[in-house]
């Protein structure tokens, strides 16, 4: 999907609420500037919230309530493995968030296959995204939410 406007990753925002249940993973992956942040705040504003979202690159989380569900934002990039994060109570988050986002988590992929991946590029001035659940793109002319998922399953962790 191209974003070519914020309103475009509003829009983008608003498709991943739809697809994602309750309790999801949500795992950003792209370069730095590819607009990870950027996206967060547009989910942030879907979702309701009057906060201002903003990244967590310091404080590593960032907690934003909303009238749809608590909405968490991570940014693992300077933790030193996947584990730390797991550390940190990334479970804790998932059980009563209503999304988690987390910034430069792809490594989650191996301990949440059931994780939905934004991968984000920025390329001749112009940014896409492609939303993949198991290497399967779900963007392209969808309209449905995952299948076999409703908004109150939750994320299937693996082991």
């Amino acid at each position: 999907m191209d974003l070519n406007s914020l309103k475009d990753t509003r829009r983008l925002a608003a498709m991943i609420l739809e697809l994602v249940p309750l309790n999801a993973l949500l795992i950003l992956s792209g370069p730095l500037g590819a607009g990870k942040t950027t996206l967060t705040q547009q989910l942030g504003l879907e979702l309701g919230s009057k906060a201002h979202i903003s990244s967590p690159s310091y404080t590593l989380i960032h907690e934003y309530p909303t009238p749809r569900g608590l909405l968490v934002h991570i940014d693992a990039y300077r933790l030193p493995s996947i584990e730390a994060l797991l550390n940190l109570g990334l479970e804790d988050y998932l059980d009563r968030a209503r999304l988690v986002v987390v910034e430069w988590g792809e490594e989650l992929q191996k301990h949440y296959p059931e994780a939905l991946v934004l991968e984000l590029e920025f390329k001749n001035n112009m940014r896409r995204a492609r939303l993949l659940k198991n290497g399967r793109d779900l963007l392209p002319g969808r309209k449905n939410k995952i299948e076999g998922e409703s908004k109150k399953g939750k994320v299937k962790r693996g082991k």
